[in-house]
């Protein structure tokens, strides 16, 4: 390494030589050889700060002056600084473009991020400060709310809140139940607050008993579990992975345990082994607007016409708040329903829960229900389901249709009682998931959509009937009616058992007696009877063989063995299995006609039909109100088994209904056995009558089938 000296002098703690000094260096003194660079290299690793001593030393060694010497170290300290601040800067430069690159990728990071709490997007500073604005406006309300609520708490038990709130202090917590009923006990206790007034005479066939008045304490108690359960499902709808996995068994979406109970810590509300839990998620679109959704949603008939073939029935208990004027936010009702679907061999699952409406966007609502415990005293029996937050969002979507969200969560207890048949269609979480719910609620949309239009497809098939618009939607009406009222009677309350049909793939017969006093129902006595049984053929060939005009007569009584003719169609839906049909039986001086009512959807399918007389079809063609003719449904209820088939897809059709192995059938009849009210005439024969009809019947359609081999 060639280093020019300069001229100068002192010691080894002088000043570095400037450039100048450098330069002169250049002109004064000769050029290092290699031998002297390379010791005085070596000397400066050892000691890069020679002392006066070590200069002279060395400038004798290396035949050089200690001006040489002395201005040959600075140099060599200001390139050795120079180098070491070069390497320093190529690393903070390195160090400093990683951070950049870190920067860019958190910032499109977080353009995506998900926030944990609601699953929605993030909030720029925009609408930080509005979510500000908007938190601060709800506190300021809060605040009103519980001032007013403590007013109203102070003046219903003569104290005030400060005294209340020192009632409370010394309860210990492990004698706390902070269940809804414990927490409404404890307050009752230290308050000296009355319980729920219950009119338990109440006659109502859909609710054991009739609220006649709620505390604001227990009102309280209500809103807060309404808004609790709210933001529970929120998050359950707007969250997928990883609090919903997708069944490989089915394709469907249910609930990861582990990572929900995380989420959601809560006790089991059924302490019995037997219990289970079923989840389920599911959207499709429909044809109905969000408002008029939300609507029928929140009203209970409305309800239960809404879904026929699942709610049997329905009413709202209370009503604690009617919501805002326009689109229900905020409405909170507390109501009763019992679900019923498919046979007598189901038990009926009852709930008494709170049902509330919030509009969270601009037309976008989200209704939740969630289970509440009410004191029932005039029944013993522990409750056997438990409807965890569940309910659906509606978002309203483009030409009058909605895209519905919904979500099934329950604790049940019903193994034992469901009889082997239905147990793989019940604990699959079909019989009653979120994928029926969807499915029903999409067919009965397209329903109404169909009576409704003006221009909604009919056939006038040859037999004089021409149906005028009104007339069509008044067919329509009473053949909805007579579905509901088939679908009502499957649970078969107090049921006589006959088990000698009872075989490995059939259920038995199960014979109900009752007297009818309800309008638009024979008067009298009335016998229903009905079994099920298991069929090895795909749930849609069972549904043509029934919807088939042409082979009714290998199974239906009511021809007595003649053909029959269809002389009048009504479409309820795209597909052809959605119709309503008058029928006529080929029997001389009969003015008897059929109405008949065909449904199907995309896990199960029903045929109900109804003798009515000449008289009632004519005041329903007139389009008079149908509410007064007396009709008595019969019919079938077809599903798949709940069996997959072995390399099935799961892609679900309307030819692979259920995507099952088989169909379970379900053969219901009722017949009026006497026009009196007198229990006393209906004696065993006429039971007998009905049991070997219905018995007969399903030996016919085993054959017609080509199933009689299963016994």
């Amino acid at each position: 390494m060639d280093v020019a000296m300069g001229s100068g002098g002192g010691s080894g703690d002088e000043p570095e030589a400037s450039n100048s000094n450098t330069r002169k260096g250049k002109k004064s003194y000769h050029r290092h050889t290699t031998d002297q660079i390379q010791q005085l290299e070596k000397f400066f690793k050892e000691c890069p700060h020679p002392d006066d001593n070590q200069r002279r030393k060395l400038s004798r060694e290396l035949g050089l002056e200690p001006k040489q010497i002395k201005f040959w170290f600075q140099n060599k300290r200001t390139q050795a600084k120079a180098q070491s601040e070069r390497a320093d800067n190529t690393v903070l430069r390195a160090e400093n473009e990683k951070i950049q690159c870190e920067i860019v990728a958190i910032k499109e990071a977080l353009k995506n991020v998900i926030c944990p709490a609601c699953g929605g997007p993030p909030f720029g500073e925009e609408e930080r400060q509005r979510s500000l604005q908007k938190l601060q406006l709800e506190n300021s309300k809060l605040k009103e709310e519980h001032e007013k609520v403590s007013n109203l708490l102070a003046k219903y038990i003569g104290k005030p809140i400060s005294q209340i709130e020192s009632l409370m202090v010394g309860v210990p917590r492990s004698s706390l139940d902070l269940s809804p009923a414990g927490r409404t006990s404890l307050i009752n206790q230290r308050l000296g607050s009355p319980a729920l007034d219950l009119d338990l005479g109440s006659t109502s066939t859909a609710s054991p008993y009739r609220l006649k008045g709620i505390p604001e304490m227990e009102k309280a108690i209500m809103l807060e579990t309404a808004a609790s359960a709210m933001d529970e499902l929120i998050r359950l709808l707007r969250i997928n992975e990883p609090l919903w996995t997708e069944s490989l068994a089915d394709g469907r979406y249910v609930l990861h345990r582990d990572c929900y109970e995380k989420m959601f810590p809560r006790a089991s509300h059924l302490r019995n082994a037997t219990a289970r839990i079923e989840s389920s998620k599911d959207s499709g679109m429909v044809t109905m607007s969000g408002m008029h959704l939300v609507e029928m949603i929140i009203d209970s008939d409305k309800w239960s016409d809404l879904f026929p073939t699942i709610v049997t029935k329905a009413k709202t208990i209370k009503v604690l708040e009617t919501g805002t004027l326009g689109n229900r936010s905020g409405s909170l009702q507390l109501m009763y329903e019992q679900m019923h679907i498919l046979s007598p061999l189901v038990p009926p699952r009852e709930f008494y829960f709170l049902r509330h409406c919030q509009q969270i966007e601009l037309g976008i609502w989200v209704i939740v229900d969630v289970s509440y415990e009410c004191p029932k005293e005039n029944t013993s029996l522990p409750s056997r389901s438990w409807r965890l937050p569940s309910g659906c969002m509606i978002q309203d979507m483009p030409n009058g249709c909605s895209k519905v969200t919904w979500v099934e969560h329950v604790e049940v207890d019903d193994r034992t009682q469901t009889h082997r048949l239905y147990r793989d269609l019940i604990c699959g979480r079909t019989a009653y998931g979120a994928e029926r719910w969807v499915a029903t609620l999409r067919r009965m949309c397209e329903r109404f959509a169909y009576s409704m239009g003006e221009t909604t497809p009919y056939r006038d098939l040859g037999g004089g009937v021409f149906i005028l618009p009104e007339g069509k939607r008044s067919i329509v009406k009473l053949s909805h009616r007579m579905v509901k009222n088939f679908c009502g009677i499957l649970s078969m309350s107090g049921k006589l058992d006959f088990p000698q049909l009872s075989e490995v793939n059939n259920s038995g017969v199960r014979v109900s007696v009752r007297n009818s006093t309800e309008p638009g129902q024979p008067c009298g006595m009335i016998v229903s009877a009905a079994t099920s049984l298991w069929l090895p053929l795909p749930p849609y060939t069972v549904f043509n063989f029934f919807r088939d005009h042409r082979t009714r007569v290998q199974w239906d009584v009511l021809s007595s063995g003649n053909p029959v003719h269809e002389i009048a169609h009504i479409s309820n839906g795209v597909h052809l299995g959605n119709s309503t049909s008058i029928i006529r039986p080929s029997i001389p001086d009969e003015s008897m006609l059929i109405l008949q009512e065909t449904c199907i959807d995309t896990l199960g399918s029903l045929v109900v039909y109804a003798p009515v007389d000449m008289p009632g079809i004519n005041i329903a063609l007139s389009g008079e109100d149908p509410s007064d003719i007396p009709i008595l449904p019969s019919g079938f209820v077809i599903s798949g088994d709940g069996r997959l088939e072995i390399g099935s897809s799961g892609a679900s059709t309307s030819e692979n209904t259920g995507r099952s192995s088989g169909s379970l059938l379900t053969v219901a009849f009722q017949i009026l056995v006497s026009s009196t009210s007198s229990p006393n005439q209906v004696n065993v024969e006429s039971v007998a009558t009905v049991n070997t009809l219905i018995s007969s019947t399903v030996q016919r359609i085993k054959t017609a089938l080509n199933c009689s081999g299963l016994d």
